[in-house]
């Protein structure tokens, strides 16, 4: 994950590109347009999906925001094949936004911790039924890694790893393990 507040650079790796909300939302600044736009252009073609901006902890007002930014992003022909994510925020749900998600719309799970864990599943399986990309961020903890797979979401991103290395084992082994309940039931169902 790319966050446009952060350097704009991908190593020759595929990647995805954060709108970079979170970090300003943890500065206590507003949501850095030139930044998001700058890394649009330079990162945004490629990108295997872009998290549209949004409103941390900002409920609907967030979603009238990220359909904003999806209607603006989509007329621009570099990325008329991206897909977008729309970060869901304490408050959404799943009604809200149901018509919106597709193959080209997918959810990215924002909110706060206890939030995110108790809806997380709900999310997953409306991305699931609608075909589209179910993506959770700040996803920090092997446990938080085991709640993901039980969910079946389809990608997470954390930075524990690269900001404390100690944390890669443990987060890696969680990676690894499979939730065999889980994935016989979503085979089920």
């Amino acid at each position: 994950m790319v966050s446009a507040r952060g350097v704009l650079r991908t190593e020759g790796f595929p990647y995805a590109l954060d709108n970079g909300a979170w970090t300003s939302f943890q500065r206590s600044e507003p949501f850095d347009v030139e930044a998001f736009e700058r890394a649009v252009r330079q990162l945004g073609a490629e990108a295997d999906f872009i998290v549209l901006p949004d409103i941390v902890m900002g409920g609907l007002a967030s979603l009238e925001f990220s359909k904003a930014w999806l209607r603006r992003l989509r007329r621009r022909k570099a990325l008329r094949d991206r897909t977008f994510l729309i970060a869901v925020q304490n408050g959404m749900e799943p009604a809200h936004l149901r018509r919106l998600i597709g193959p080209r719309v997918g959810i990215f799970i924002g909110g706060d911790t206890a939030w995110k864990i108790a809806t997380m599943g709900q999310w997953a399986n409306l991305a699931r039924r609608r075909g589209a990309i179910c993506h959770v961020g700040r996803v920090n903890t092997a446990k938080r890694i085991r709640l993901c797979e039980a969910a079946g979401v389809d990608s997470f991103d954390g930075s524990s790893a690269s900001r404390f290395a100690v944390t890669v084992a443990p987060l890696d082994l969680a990676r690894r393990q499979s939730d065999l309940e889980g994935y016989l039931a979503r085979i089920a169902a």
